[in-house]
């Protein structure tokens, strides 16, 4: 006589679980890997599409369903569609042991993008590669946090490599062209080019003209300056973002 398999039970494969922890208990979502991040982005606007099957767990593994009385203890529903949604926003995304090495590789590799494109050799003025932006990440130690998206990261990974490893490094300078009436440059000459990190080129006519390199983050100040003190008639263009200045 064949083994009955209790009706509450569903097998699923291949799943993105989402889990949260309520009244005591723990109820699972089975969803298709990357919909939910897409959910939780407002890319995705069709909850059945997010999910493989409408329905809350009690373990996606064991395929157990759950109770409606647990739902109603819990959340105060027996609706599985208000619960889905509440797992949905506030559960936790589990991720298998390969599947998050694999993640925090890529999100590893992009950090090292962002910085290797920012960040120069100070001796040269010139970028690294990839890979000696990586081990130098290593060799200070830097943890990378899969929660968070690799540009968030970069000042803090920048941080580390510069105090924690023998990789010298800095920031490249942002090349800008500041232009203001002459009687303006006259005034507020000083004031500009104390902000430059390097003065490439200044003119004098009927204009006041100076091309600099500068930190990036110092584009704000001088923006204000000129607002405050030119009365929108001066100005600041990017010429380079991330600019590479002569070692000379």
């Amino acid at each position: 006589m064949p083994i009955q398999q209790p009706s509450n039970q569903i097998k699923l494969t291949n799943v993105s679980i989402v889990r949260l922890k309520k009244g005591g208990k723990r109820f699972e979502i089975a969803c298709y890997k990357n919909k939910v991040q897409e959910w939780r982005n407002g890319v995705e606007k069709n909850q059945d599409d997010v999910l493989q099957i409408s329905n809350v767990f009690m373990n996606v593994s064991k395929g157990e369903v759950a109770k409606s009385s647990d739902l109603k203890k819990a959340f105060g529903t027996t609706s599985v569609n208000d619960v889905v949604k509440e797992i949905l926003e506030k559960g936790e995304v589990q991720v298998g042991e390969k599947e998050r090495d694999h993640d925090l590789a890529s999100l590893r590799r992009e950090i090292a993008t962002l910085v290797a494109e920012k960040c120069v050799d100070p001796g040269t003025q010139r970028p690294y590669p990839v890979g000696m932006i990586e081990k130098a990440m290593a060799e200070a130690g830097v943890s990378v946090k899969a929660g968070k998206n690799a540009k968030s990261q970069v000042a803090e990974t920048l941080r580390l490599i510069q105090s924690n490893s023998t990789l010298p490094i800095q920031r490249a300078r942002m090349r800008v062209r500041v232009v203001v009436p002459a009687t303006d440059g006259e005034r507020l000459q000083e004031q500009l080019l104390a902000l430059a990190e390097k003065v490439e080129k200044e003119e004098k006519g009927e204009t006041w003209e100076t091309v600099m390199l500068i930190e990036p983050s110092r584009i704000r100040a001088i923006n204000e300056l000129l607002q405050k003190e030119s009365k929108g008639k001066g100005r600041v263009e990017t010429l380079t973002f991330a600019a590479t200045a002569d070692s000379s």
